[in-house]
Protein backbone atom coordinates (compact mmCIF):
# COMPACT_ATOMS: atom_id res chain seq x y z
CA UNK A 1 0.00 0.00 0.00
CA UNK A 2 1.25 3.23 -1.09
CA UNK A 3 1.20 6.14 1.48
CA UNK A 4 -0.65 9.52 0.03
CA UNK A 5 0.40 12.89 1.15
CA UNK A 6 -3.56 14.37 1.22
CA UNK A 7 -1.70 17.45 1.93
CA UNK A 8 0.18 17.55 -1.09
CA UNK A 9 -2.57 16.70 -3.02
CA UNK A 10 -5.20 19.24 -1.17
CA UNK A 11 -3.65 22.41 -2.79
CA UNK A 12 -3.39 23.81 0.64
CA UNK A 13 -0.30 26.34 0.68
CA UNK A 14 1.39 26.95 4.13
CA UNK A 15 2.88 30.03 5.69
CA UNK A 16 5.07 29.54 8.45
CA UNK A 17 5.26 33.33 10.44
CA UNK A 18 8.95 32.34 11.15
CA UNK A 19 9.38 33.46 7.53
CA UNK A 20 8.38 36.86 8.20
CA UNK A 21 11.12 36.90 11.47
CA UNK A 22 13.80 39.97 11.10
CA UNK A 23 17.20 38.14 10.11
CA UNK A 24 18.66 41.54 10.45
CA UNK A 25 21.20 42.69 12.73
CA UNK A 26 18.69 44.56 15.67
CA UNK A 27 20.86 47.39 17.12
CA UNK A 28 19.66 49.29 20.49
CA UNK A 29 20.51 52.69 21.48
CA UNK A 30 19.58 54.18 24.87
CA UNK A 31 19.27 57.75 25.41
CA UNK A 32 19.25 57.49 29.08
CA UNK A 33 22.89 56.88 28.29
CA UNK A 34 23.51 60.64 27.77
CA UNK A 35 21.52 62.41 30.53
CA UNK A 36 23.24 64.56 33.15
CA UNK A 37 22.70 62.59 36.43
CA UNK A 38 20.31 60.66 35.02
CA UNK A 39 17.46 63.05 34.58
CA UNK A 40 18.34 65.66 32.30
CA UNK A 41 19.18 66.05 28.82
CA UNK A 42 21.78 68.46 28.50
CA UNK A 43 21.15 70.17 24.56
CA UNK A 44 25.25 71.19 24.53
CA UNK A 45 26.72 67.87 26.18
CA UNK A 46 24.06 65.82 23.75
CA UNK A 47 25.22 68.07 20.80
CA UNK A 48 28.89 66.73 21.50
CA UNK A 49 27.91 62.78 21.73
CA UNK A 50 26.47 63.26 18.60
CA UNK A 51 29.45 64.76 16.95
CA UNK A 52 31.59 62.41 18.31
CA UNK A 53 30.07 59.34 18.19
CA UNK A 54 31.12 56.71 14.98
CA UNK A 55 27.23 56.18 13.75
CA UNK A 56 29.26 54.32 10.71
CA UNK A 57 28.94 51.29 13.53
CA UNK A 58 24.90 51.13 12.66
CA UNK A 59 26.02 50.52 8.61
CA UNK A 60 23.31 47.85 7.66
CA UNK A 61 21.59 47.35 10.90
CA UNK A 62 18.10 47.80 12.23
CA UNK A 63 18.41 50.49 15.02
CA UNK A 64 15.98 51.07 17.64
CA UNK A 65 16.54 54.55 19.74
CA UNK A 66 14.49 54.83 23.37
CA UNK A 67 15.38 55.73 27.01
CA UNK A 68 14.49 53.82 29.12
CA UNK A 69 14.85 56.38 32.21
CA UNK A 70 11.94 57.98 33.43
CA UNK A 71 12.52 61.57 32.00
CA UNK A 72 11.18 63.93 29.41
CA UNK A 73 13.09 63.50 26.30
CA UNK A 74 13.02 66.53 23.83
CA UNK A 75 11.69 65.47 20.33
CA UNK A 76 14.60 67.26 18.83
CA UNK A 77 16.65 64.53 20.64
CA UNK A 78 15.21 61.95 18.61
CA UNK A 79 15.59 63.79 15.52
CA UNK A 80 19.25 64.38 16.16
CA UNK A 81 20.08 60.57 16.45
CA UNK A 82 17.85 59.93 13.66
CA UNK A 83 19.38 62.31 11.17
CA UNK A 84 22.48 60.33 11.85
CA UNK A 85 21.02 57.08 11.21
CA UNK A 86 19.41 57.92 7.98
CA UNK A 87 21.42 56.62 4.99
CA UNK A 88 23.60 54.26 7.50
CA UNK A 89 20.77 52.05 9.37
CA UNK A 90 19.15 49.63 7.43
CA UNK A 91 15.98 50.62 9.50
CA UNK A 92 15.43 53.34 12.32
CA UNK A 93 12.52 53.07 14.61
CA UNK A 94 12.37 55.64 17.82
CA UNK A 95 10.68 53.18 20.30
CA UNK A 96 11.46 49.80 21.71
CA UNK A 97 13.16 46.90 20.40
CA UNK A 98 9.55 45.25 20.06
CA UNK A 99 8.10 47.80 18.05
CA UNK A 100 11.25 47.97 15.79
CA UNK A 101 10.74 43.47 15.37
CA UNK A 102 7.28 44.45 14.86
CA UNK A 103 7.79 46.96 12.25
CA UNK A 104 9.84 44.77 10.13
CA UNK A 105 7.70 41.92 10.19
CA UNK A 106 4.72 44.32 9.00
CA UNK A 107 7.49 44.89 5.97
CA UNK A 108 8.42 41.69 5.42
CA UNK A 109 4.21 40.62 5.24
CA UNK A 110 3.51 43.41 2.88
CA UNK A 111 6.54 42.46 0.46
CA UNK A 112 4.72 38.70 -0.39
CA UNK A 113 4.72 38.34 -3.82
CA UNK A 114 1.03 38.00 -3.57
CA UNK A 115 0.50 36.42 -7.40
CA UNK A 116 1.13 32.76 -6.03
CA UNK A 117 -1.52 33.30 -3.37
CA UNK A 118 -4.54 34.36 -5.62
CA UNK A 119 -7.58 32.36 -5.17
CA UNK A 120 -5.63 29.38 -3.06
CA UNK A 121 -6.33 27.72 0.22
CA UNK A 122 -3.75 29.53 3.26
CA UNK A 123 -2.64 27.81 6.26
CA UNK A 124 -1.19 29.86 8.36
CA UNK A 125 1.06 27.59 10.98
CA UNK A 126 0.99 28.59 14.94
CA UNK A 127 3.95 27.94 16.20
CA UNK A 128 6.54 30.22 15.72
CA UNK A 129 9.02 32.25 17.91
CA UNK A 130 8.30 35.50 16.19
CA UNK A 131 7.71 38.54 18.48
CA UNK A 132 3.76 38.94 18.30
CA UNK A 133 2.86 36.23 16.47
CA UNK A 134 -1.08 38.52 16.55
CA UNK A 135 -0.03 41.06 15.03
CA UNK A 136 2.05 39.09 12.29
CA UNK A 137 -1.07 37.12 12.07
CA UNK A 138 -3.18 40.13 11.55
CA UNK A 139 -0.63 41.37 9.38
CA UNK A 140 -1.53 38.64 7.37
CA UNK A 141 -4.61 38.59 6.87
CA UNK A 142 -4.56 41.76 6.00
CA UNK A 143 -2.50 41.63 3.24
CA UNK A 144 -3.77 38.25 2.51
CA UNK A 145 -7.58 38.03 2.53
CA UNK A 146 -8.85 40.18 -0.12
CA UNK A 147 -6.61 37.84 -2.81
CA UNK A 148 -7.94 34.29 -1.22
CA UNK A 149 -10.19 31.73 -1.25
CA UNK A 150 -9.86 30.82 2.48
CA UNK A 151 -7.54 30.71 5.03
CA UNK A 152 -6.78 28.08 8.15
CA UNK A 153 -4.78 28.60 11.06
CA UNK A 154 -2.96 25.42 12.75
CA UNK A 155 -1.47 22.62 11.09
CA UNK A 156 -2.73 20.46 8.11
CA UNK A 157 -3.83 18.04 10.39
CA UNK A 158 -5.68 19.99 12.74
CA UNK A 159 -6.83 23.34 11.38
CA UNK A 160 -9.02 26.22 12.54
CA UNK A 161 -11.17 27.72 10.34
CA UNK A 162 -10.47 31.79 9.87
CA UNK A 163 -12.28 32.86 7.36
CA UNK A 164 -13.53 31.66 3.64
CA UNK A 165 -14.26 33.78 0.86
CA UNK A 166 -18.25 33.83 0.18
Amino acid sequence: MEIENKVAKSGLIQLDLADFKPTIEIVEIDIAAQLWEGLILKEKDFRAWISTTDWSIYEGKAVCVYCSADAIIPTWAYMLVASKLIGIAAETEIGSRFNLEKSLIKKAIQAIDLEKFIEGKIIIKGCSDIVAPEFAMVELMKVLQPSIKSILYGEPCSTVPIYKKK
